[in-house]
């Protein structure tokens, strides 16, 4: 173990120190390209500039232009800070400012000179014997290529760059030296650390004997070792994701049996009580702590379930029943019963689904009951008109008093005809909400003057008085048509119920006024001082075609859906209805709708 340490350790140090020394190398290789591109772009710029400044026409013989160009190089050093050198087309130097020209060999083999005579533009690097040193050329064509006159070459010392070079590789050994120092005791622990894996997996194995099935090896090894750390990672891996599985379809099943409105209860093979959801606890009235584990015959279910259940058991055979349940409230069930087999062999158990059709019931009923007296609200007026309209047509037309009494009572059952098709149009349209209010500001005290001013011939008939109490500038958002129809129903009844002599008021306020804010509610009442409803018949007579005085309403031309009416358009305001009467006293509607909506 103690060879493998160090043997990893030294990997460790000669993978850093070769990487270092890589990166050395290219940075410093990079540094020194980096400037001598940089020398040359420079130097490129003093070539054209001393290009543009000295005249290369001067004339005279060969002496006198070595003379002159020479001048203009050695005056040009300082500025330029560099070696100019001026070179005839021939090779032959006319310029030097540091040396004697005729000193100097023929230049046009330079490296420098024959890539300048090509792409306009050439450099080089070599060693210079005069200066000792390292030097960078770069050379300039003169003029263009019909009428080039030489070539101008600008030399500089390349010592800076190779010094900066230098303290690059010296600044390189000391941080290798150093990290190797680092890498080295780094490394050494590295290695001490993974020598002992076997603790990590035998405490992995004991964390996922007690069902900690997040827990894992750190495996940084490659050999069996860590292959036995891959293996009991896999392990892991597989019985997390088959507990996530397990967990998730569990989860996913109790949110969809929570979730399900009918309730679903299941009786295992031994006849206890394995599942019931939360519709199951609502219809049948008790907790899942209640019964689960329980035997179902000692359970304290209903009767008719227990016995449903014990016929299942019985014949091993699909059951479906409607049965009704008192505990804890009446209710109507289709109980499905189905038998569970697994494997196609093995009985599981009994799965017991709840479905409640009361209201389903109650709303089949209802249609029943409403057909049944639209039949029968049709059928008295059409036998009085059929019936006097026989009357007529046998000889009655000649007693011209008699035709027209039986003529005006046809007129009269064909207008309570029309009102009562109305009417059942309008109720369904407004229980289908195929009716969308149109809702706009109302300002009550108009609104009230002007509907009461409708009734008002009405009421004068049986001098009826009546009475208006609005406070002053109340507003509020409805639909004015449909509240003006709340409103004529309501005080027609009242009109209509109410003997000769008596009165009829509506009382219209703000409610939940709150330091003097807008209010939220308006209420109105409508009070009469009729014949009154008997108190047991208070909780029906919103109901359709239900008449307290079947006699009196007939004589008044009412439909008996006029209440109904009023109960669905307040509710389509949001709104409540209420009623208060006493029997030879009167009756008071109450409304409340919100201002806004």
């Amino acid at each position: 173990m103690h060879k493998f340490r160090w043997r990893l350790t030294l990997i460790f140090i000669v993978i850093i120190g070769c990487s270092m020394v890589l990166a050395g190398v290219y940075m410093a290789k990079l540094l020194e390209t980096s400037y001598k591109d940089a020398l040359v772009i420079n130097m490129e710029r003093e070539l054209k500039l001393i290009i543009a400044t000295i005249d290369w026409n001067h004339g005279g013989n060969d002496e006198e232009k070595e003379r002159y160009y020479t001048e203009q190089a050695r005056r040009l050093k300082d500025s330029a800070a560099a070696r100019i050198t001026v070179i005839r087309t021939d090779g032959r130097v006319i310029g030097e400012s540091d040396e004697e020209p005729v000193q100097m060999n023929n230049h046009l083999d330079r490296e420098e000179v024959k890539q300048a005579q090509k792409d306009g533009l050439g450099h080089s690097v070599r060693y210079s014997k005069t200066l000792g040193h390292n030097m960078l050329y770069v050379a300039m064509p003169i003029g263009t290529s019909a009428d080039n006159a030489g070539y101008l070459r600008l030399a500089t010392d390349l010592r800076d760059v190779e010094n900066a070079v230098h303290k690059l590789w010296l600044f390189l050994l000391l941080g290798l030296g150093l990290l190797f120092l680092i890498a080295g005791g780094i490394s050494f622990r590295i290695a001490y650390g993974l020598t002992r894996p076997f603790d990590k997996m035998i405490r992995v194995a004991r964390q996922l004997s007690h069902m900690n099935y997040k827990s894992r090896v750190p495996v940084r090894r490659k050999d069996e070792i860590g292959d036995l750390g891959h293996a009991i990672n896999t392990m892991a891996d597989s019985l997390e994701q088959q507990m996530n599985r397990i967990l998730e379809n569990e989860g996913r099943m109790k949110a969809v049996l929570e979730g399900l409105i009918n309730g679903v209860l299941m009786i295992d093979k031994d006849g206890r009580i394995a599942l019931l959801n939360r519709s199951a606890e609502k219809i049948l009235g008790f907790r899942q702590e209640e019964l689960l584990g329980r035997q179902y015959q000692h359970a304290n279910l209903a009767p008719e379930l227990t016995e449903l259940i014990a016929m299942c058991f019985g014949s091993m055979d699909q059951i479906r029943d409607e049965r009704t349940l008192y505990f804890p409230e009446e209710v109507l069930l289709e109980i499905n019963l189905r038998p569970m087999v697994i494997g196609g062999e093995d009985f599981a158990g009994i799965l017991i689904v709840l479905h409640d059709i009361t209201a389903v019931r109650r709303l089949e009923r209802m249609r029943s009951e409403f057909v049944a007296n639209v039949s029968h609200e049709l059928k008295t007026p059409v036998a009085s008109v059929k019936g006097f309209a026989e009357t007529l047509l046998a000889g009655a037309l000649k007693d011209e008093e008699t035709a027209k009494s039986f003529l005006q009572i046809i007129y009269d059952e064909s207008e309570r005809l029309n009102r009562l098709i109305g009417d059942i149009l309008d109720l369904s349209k407004i229980e289908s909400k195929r009716v969308p209010l149109q809702l706009s500001p109302v300002h009550l005290n108009s609104f009230m003057d002007h509907t009461l001013q409708m009734l008002a011939p009405e009421a004068q008939k049986k001098n009826i008085e009546l009475k208006l109490q609005v406070e002053e500038d109340l507003y509020m958002e409805a639909d004015e048509d449909r509240l003006r129809q709340i409103m004529i129903n309501l005080l027609s009844n009242g009109i209509s119920y109410t003997p000769d002599g008596g009165k009829v008021s509506v009382t219209v306020q703000a409610m939940n006024v709150v330091n003097g804010e807008d209010p939220e509610n308006i209420r109105f009442v409508i009070a009469d001082t009729g014949i009154g409803i008997p108190r047991k018949d208070l909780p029906r007579i919103f109901e359709r075609f239900y008449r307290v005085d079947k006699a009196r309403s007939r004589s008044s031309g009412g439909t008996g859906l006029g209440l109904s009416i009023v109960k669905h358009l307040v509710e389509l305001h949001k709104g409540h209805i209420s009623v208060e009467s006493e029997v030879g006293a009167g009756s008071r509607f109450i409304i409340e709708l919100p201002v806004l909506h």
